[in-house]
């Protein structure tokens, strides 16, 4: 049995880290947080994989910076 969250603690978790990601190390640092078989739903989407739910963010312009390093982009992060 998996566990689904929503990909608003997904960018809390970006915010409050302060890190710069690269898609692997953002990948790898959902699934040491939240677990690996934890699956994750957005205001549109449900039981995505960490891999497909930085894809999503990605898709959306959530992130600010390089494809090699970046940060969540408060500007596009959803508040509701």
């Amino acid at each position: 049995m998996s566990t689904e969250i929503h990909g608003h603690a997904v960018m809390d978790l970006m915010q409050a880290s302060g890190r710069t990601f690269c898609r692997q190390s953002l990948v790898a640092y959902i699934e040491h947080h939240f677990g690996r078989h934890t699956r994750f739903c957005t205001c549109s989407c449900s039981d995505l994989t960490a891999e497909q739910l930085v894809d999503f963010f990605a898709a959306r312009g959530k992130f600010k910076g390089t494809e090699d390093a970046f940060t969540l982009d408060p500007g596009h992060a959803c508040h509701h």
